[in-house]
């Protein structure tokens, strides 16, 4: 098992890189922390280069036993806060390739959620572990939406992310592709033109996409635009909105894929 003693050694460097959007879109790979999420990730079949093992972690735990073809990593305990990206660290660390994403919609995506600028790591979170629940396809994040292997992005979804295609992408692009493909895509939005999403009727031969949008703004005038029905979800009370992973759960259920 490799070992790594030093802060300066050049592969520490490049993992600690993984720490920001722009080292993991040069590598292709991102890192994941803590027992769950690495049990997730071996269980779902992520393509895991390296599994890295602090000191502390070994002295009280053996390697993972799961099938796996990484290689194994151990981490001096100096090194330990290079890595760690939370509180209270459990020692051990994935670094994981992203690998290869869907291109096209294709007719076996009978449920597509579309995310437009959506930008706190936690919203995304729960939109993905949500759209993993209510069994959809596909996850297409537009322009401006967080990057989904931000780490606290990777934690909130408890592992979802490698349960469904999440494809970052043009909404503009991969709406218009979807409407060929027979799919008719619904926008949350708030206009004359809206409808109580209730009222729409859908059958499970109904190929469907939800467009949900930024926390503040919401979805861009010209994505509505492009979608087939805006809707909206009525609020009795008197808050003025509903937080997007709020609202896009209830949807996401309403027309959930059975």
């Amino acid at each position: 098992m490799l070992k790594i003693t030093s802060k300066q050694n050049a592969q520490l460097k490049q993992w600690r890189k993984l720490a920001t959007t722009k080292g993991r879109k040069q590598s292709g790979q991102y890192m994941i922390e803590g027992i769950h999420l690495i049990e997730e990730a071996l269980q779902s079949g992520a393509k895991i280069k390296y599994l890295i093992y602090s000191e502390h972690y070994l002295a009280k735990n053996k390697p993972f036993k799961m099938k796996h073809s990484a290689e194994e990593v151990l981490l001096a305990d100096n090194c330990l806060a290079e890595l760690s990206q939370t509180e209270t660290t459990q020692g051990i660390f994935a670094i994981i390739e992203m690998g290869s994403k869907p291109t096209a919609i294709t007719k076996e995506f009978k449920r597509i959620l579309l995310v437009d600028a959506v930008q706190d790591p936690g919203n995304l979170g729960t939109l993905i572990r949500t759209a993993d629940a209510a069994n959809y396809d596909a996850i297409i994040l537009g322009t401006g939406t967080v990057d989904v292997y931000n780490d606290k992005v990777i934690r909130s979804t408890q592992g979802s992310l490698w349960h469904l295609p999440i494809i970052q992408a043009d909404l503009n692009e991969w709406i218009t592709q979807a409407q060929q493909q027979g799919t008719t895509v619904l926008a949350t939005a708030l206009h004359q033109s809206a409808i109580d999403y209730r009222q729409v009727e859908v059958n499970e031969a109904t190929a469907l996409a939800i467009l949900v949008g930024n926390e503040g703004q919401g979805v861009n005038q010209s994505l509505i635009e492009l979608a087939d029905q805006s809707i909206y979800i009525p609020m009795p009370g008197q808050a003025e909105s509903l937080n997007v992973g709020v609202a896009g759960a209830i949807l996401m259920f309403k027309f959930v894929n059975e």
